[in-house]
């Protein structure tokens, strides 16, 4: 194994970024067709207020 400095690793944010969101939209999709519209307004609202919440912590 060669000695010395490793390549810089690959910036992967935005894929996961994008792959994050196309897995929000199918649980949400899921959610609501089992659940109703009430639900997953619900969850989406929960899911808004915890992530304000950790952005005012940070």
């Amino acid at each position: 194994m060669k000695k010395g400095t490793l390549p810089e690793a690959p910036n992967y944010t935005n894929a996961a970024l994008v792959m994050g969101l196309v897995n929000l939209l199918w649980v949400l999709m899921v959610l609501w067709a089992v659940f109703g519209l009430p639900v997953v307004l619900a969850i989406s609202y929960g899911l808004n207020r915890l992530i304000t919440w950790m952005g005012q912590r940070a």
